[in-house]
């Protein structure tokens, strides 16, 4: 029960208590030892009626206590006592009437004073409630690593004085672009690896964000997404191998995701929206509808790739293109990308060598991308690809 309740509200009670506090880490150790002192106590006497009321009103008590106890912090307790004097006690017997800081932490979290991969692990520590140990893990770092890094963006945090505020609203619009590519970085990293515990803590931010900020359509487009593409998570391994979408299982889908993620792009679409996730919502929507209307996508991609000015999203739209005008013409289409790093760029252009019967040149393609991919489930996968390639003495 203590770890449900650690999950949903660890990010609400943290925003909370470093709204009250005005410093992260010392709010996490105020809500690290509320939560131990939970383990201990509840077993014992029962969870209390308002589980998260009582975990920021221990915390708190909990830092005014550490405030005290050191001397040299004597003028934040001073500062500590004003602020606290207007959050009576008893406000804290409801959980309705506890301000939801989230939206100022994940700004916080997200500032463009802090490196995009510290953006990406503080918002997993923090609002994710993930241990450093799991954030070191996602980022294939050792622990002291990831420690040190998280200590900076903190310290830097601090020392920067980085409000804990949501932006004015003259650069709201290009400070929540930030937020959304930080969780939409999340959601990848876990959704290409395999990873469902970093896809499921992407949608859970994703959530969090959509609730806060209910009327912004690119917020309730990047859930659709994460919701829609996650929907298709039990279908796309099979025997530990990838299994590609025309080959996978539908009846395996979650079709509640499916409808939340549908439900959410109608809402995005009604409130005008019409910038890159919107766009990407759609796509994936019409991906998994049958039958596909690769013209349809082709025309979203050609948008989507006027908006971002993104090779990537011109090797989608080649993808597209080549199932309506054929392999050839998608080729050509890849050619013309400076993409040699991408490992996608290759295992595409290896597929559609392959059904041109080009099959050498598919080696080299297949080769390449397996060169710049990890090893795991899609490592795999192109290695499997490439050995169905190869003449009968090369699979000996």
């Amino acid at each position: 029960m203590l770890e449900d309740v650690f999950r949903d509200q660890w990010g609400r009670v943290l925003a909370t208590l470093v709204g009250i506090l005005g410093d992260i880490e010392f709010a996490e150790d105020a809500a690290q030892e509320a939560f131990a002192l939970a383990s201990e106590r509840w077993p014992r006497d029962g969870e209390p009626a308002n589980p998260t009321a009582w975990l920021i009103t221990t915390a708190r008590n909990r830092a005014v206590d550490r405030i005290r106890r050191d001397r040299t912090l004597a003028r934040k307790t001073e500062q500590l006592g004003r602020e606290l004097r207007d959050l009576p006690e008893d406000t804290m017997d409801d959980t309705a009437t506890l301000p939801d800081e989230r939206l100022e932490l994940i700004f916080t979290c997200c500032h463009p004073a802090l490196a995009l991969e510290a953006q990406v692990a503080l918002t997993l520590r923090t609002l994710g409630g993930l241990s450093t140990d799991d954030v070191a893990a996602a980022f294939l770092v050792p622990f002291e690593t990831m420690s040190k890094r998280l200590a900076r963006a903190k310290r830097k945090i601090r020392q920067a004085g980085i409000p804990f505020a949501v932006p004015p609203e003259h650069v709201l619009p290009e400070r929540l672009d930030a937020v959304l590519a930080v969780i939409y970085l999340v959601f990848n990293q876990g959704w290409g690896a395999g990873r469902v515990d970093l896809a499921t803590e992407a949608i859970r931010l994703g959530q969090v964000l959509a609730t806060l900020m209910p009327d912004e359509s690119e917020v309730l487009a990047l859930l659709a997404l994460m919701l829609l593409n996650d929907s298709r998570r039990d279908a796309r391994m099979r025997d530990d191998q990838f299994v590609l979408l025309d080959d996978q299982d539908r009846s395996l889908w979650n079709e509640q995701q499916i409808a939340d993620g549908r439900s959410l792009l109608e809402r995005a679409t009604v409130l005008r929206g019409s910038g890159p996730y919107v766009l990407q919502a759609a796509i994936a929507d019409l991906h998994i509808r049958q039958p596909r209307d690769w013209e349809q996508i082709a025309l979203l991609y050609g948008e989507l790739g006027h908006l971002t000015g993104s090779p990537v999203v011109e090797l989608n739209r080649a993808i597209a293109v080549g199932e309506i005008a054929g392999p050839g013409a998608a080729l050509e289409l890849l050619d013309a990308l400076a993409l040699d790093d991408y490992r996608y760029f290759h295992s595409t252009r290896a597929a559609l060598l392959r059904r041109l019967g080009r099959d050498d040149e598919a080696r080299l393609a297949y080769e390449r991308a397996l060169e710049l991919t990890a090893a795991g489930p899609e490592h795999r996968f192109l290695a499997m690809r490439l050995a169905e390639l190869l003449p009968p003495a090369g699979r000996d």
